[in-house]
Formats: C-alpha cells, structure tokens, sequence
C-alpha cells in the first residue's frame, strides 16, 4: 500500500509530532512525515526534525506582509513535498478558509477538550472552572471555526476535585499521543468518511494494518 504524505505544523515542543513519527516507525502508520514547518524559528518541533533527518523549515509570519501571503507561502511548501494531510500539532495559528479550501478534509487538529466543550485556549483550566467532572481530548477535521471542525475520535479522561490546569493537561496529553496516531492511520487507511459534519469510520477495512 503506498504510503501517505503527511505535513506537520507546529509551533512548539511538538510531542503530538513526536508520538506520530513514533507511530510510524513502529509501523502502526502507515504513512511519512514529508515535511514539518514551524512559524517559530526556536521551536523544539524542528530539532527533532532535524535529529530524524525529515525535511522541516521555519516559515515566520513576521516575513509577510499579510496572512494570505504567508498562509500562501505554508500551502506552496506542503504542496512542493505532497502533502495529502495536514496535521496540526501546536500550531498556534488560526487557518483561514482561503488555506482550509486547498486542503479541503485534509487537515487534522487535536484539542485538549470533549468538544464542542470548552473550545479556544485554556481548555483544561475551562474544565476545571465549569466544575467538569470529565474532560478529554478530540481529533477533528478543521473547518472554518475554532475548535468546530468534524469529529473523527473522542477520548475522556476524568477531571480531579483536585486538578490544576497542569496536572490536568499532563494526563490528557498522554491520551492525545495515543488518540492522534490512531486518527492519523484511519485516514491513512482510507477508512474516514466525512457526510456534511458526520465522520463515519469504514469498519469493512478495520483488519488492515
């Protein structure tokens, strides 16, 4: 089975990334990495590129007179090295329907709530305040919206009386490092089936590996 081409953006430590590359290496992916680009020259994202030998490069918003040129100049470098998913792993940018519409259900985000709960930034300390009993993390399609886009896997994980915004992203991100490789490999597989915002996962495929 050739292999899918994945593009990674991020904007940090790039764990998500890491547990990706993990994953396929270990051959429950299947699909490459083909390029990671980070908007942030001193992101850790890029190291570990480097230390795996995958393609990567910086591209700064500050390099741009506008969004569209820079948003434009990110699709360019996706497309040089055929992409056909986009993961976002920390990238901290909104993406605007113009980028959204060259990667039309392509592109994958993983937040650190059950959403529609929670959205935006601070999605545990949200949690925590709204008096959540169980929060979690979910895998989507992006859209237009922030956070709206449609779900493809949820996983919960239960919130403390005595959690902090920390201990409470800690153990969520565990479960995204499990939950985003296996959305990775469902799309990967061709077994994501998108109806209007109903993801529907193809069980007759679900022995491939």
């Amino acid at each position: 089975m050739t292999k899918v081409k994945i593009g990674i953006l991020a904007s940090g430590r790039g764990s998500n990334a890491q547990a990706i590359l993990d994953s396929i290496a270990a051959g429950v992916i299947n699909g490459q990495v083909a390029v990671i680009i980070s908007d942030n020259p001193t992101a850790q994202v890029l190291e570990r590129a480097e230390k795996q030998q995958i393609p990567a490069c910086c591209i700064e918003r500050s390099a741009f007179s506008d969004k569209r040129r820079f948003e434009e100049a990110l699709a360019a470098e996706l497309e040089r090295h055929g992409v056909q998913l986009v993961v976002l792993a920390g990238f901290m940018r909104l993406l605007s329907p113009h980028f959204i519409s060259r990667f039309p259900r392509k592109i994958m985000n993983i937040h650190p709530s059950l959403l529609p709960a929670f959205p935006g930034l601070d999605a545990q300390g949200q949690a925590i305040r709204y008096g959540a009993k169980v929060s979690g993390c979910t895998v989507h399609f992006v859209d237009e919206g922030m956070d709206t886009g449609p779900v493809i896997l949820q996983q919960a994980v239960a919130v403390a009386s005595d959690d902090t915004p920390q201990n409470l992203s800690e153990r969520i991100l565990q479960v995204e490092h499990e939950l985003y490789p296996r959305a990775v490999q469902l799309f990967c597989q061709g077994r994501l089936h998108c109806e209007s915002r109903i993801v529907r996962i193809d069980a007759a495929k679900e022995e491939e590996k």
